[in-house]
């Protein structure tokens, strides 16, 4: 079964960061490298499911992985996610389109 990250809203208040989530699902039982990929790349593949991210010539080919051509929306925390998934709750850098928007 896939999962995918996502707000279900009213689960926490607005106010809250929302990658707290992912601390969430590994605390019941997911691998933190499947919590980083149900908010990427299965996320991806679940909102088109017509076009996969491997598709060419279609919007899901776009999204979901990092490679020549694609959106480059990307974000880089301080410390490795995979033996602190909680380290993704305080983002260092984001990239959207190519373009930096936060840098420390």
């Amino acid at each position: 079964m896939r999962i995918a990250y996502g707000t279900d809203v009213g689960g926490y208040a607005w106010t809250e960061n929302q990658a707290k989530e992912l601390s969430v699902m590994v605390r019941y039982g997911m691998t933190p490298m499947a919590a980083i990929q149900s908010a990427t790349s299965v996320a991806a593949a679940l909102l088109d499911p017509i076009c996969p991210p491997q598709a060419t010539g279609c919007e899901g080919s776009n999204v979901g992985s990092i490679a020549p051509g694609r959106f480059a929306d990307l974000i880089a925390v301080a410390a490795d996610p995979l033996k602190d998934i909680s380290t993704l709750e305080h983002v260092q850098f984001v990239m959207k389109n190519g373009e930096v928007l936060k840098s420390r």
